[in-house]
């Protein structure tokens, strides 16, 4: 969380530049939008916060992403599964009869700031196809609750995803 106390709004003061006031930064979908809220330009420190504050609910609305001040994950150049908070892996047992592991797909979701939940579907109980299945489904789910909505990568639906990781894999 920024020094405002509001995510995504940060103070600038250097006296040395006479620069005084918010600064707004969403990043969304690999761009950053930015802007500058000067104290003097907007009266006071507080109306200039205020005007910060308005200004990034609107931009945050214009570009889609969800407003909240939790942080969003984003589609990562690493995640190979096509599908934001899911996983393959493969997971140790600890039981006598999996010395080695066994596959499942994990799903990981943030409920609140600071706090990380996980779970599996095991593949070898449903098959590659329903575990990869199922495991969407859940984060759906999960962003539902978080969110209100499913979210989007990329700006495809949230079964697109689904279907560009299983042809990809």
């Amino acid at each position: 969380m920024a020094d405002s106390g509001y995510k995504s709004i940060s103070r600038i003061d250097d006296p040395k530049k006479k620069t005084h006031g918010w600064y707004v930064r969403v990043y969304f979908k690999g761009k950053m939008h930015s802007k500058f809220f000067s104290d003097a330009r907007f009266g006071d420190k507080d109306q200039g916060l205020q005007e910060a504050i308005k200004y990034r609910n609107e931009l945050e609305t214009k570009l889609g992403k969800p407003r909240s001040e939790r942080t969003v994950v984003q589609v990562s150049p690493r995640n190979r599964s096509g599908v934001i908070g899911v996983r393959r892996r493969r997971k140790s047992s600890g039981r006598k009869g999996r010395p080695g592991g066994y596959e499942v797909y994990e799903v990981t979701w943030s409920p609140g700031p600071g706090k990380m939940k996980r779970t599996s579907v095991s593949i070898e109980k449903y098959g590659e196809e329903e575990a990869f299945r199922r495991a969407c489904e859940i984060r759906r789910q999960k962003e539902e609750e978080i969110y209100g909505k499913p979210m989007q990568a990329n700006g495809t639906e949230p079964q697109e995803q689904e279907e560009a990781a299983q042809t990809s894999e």
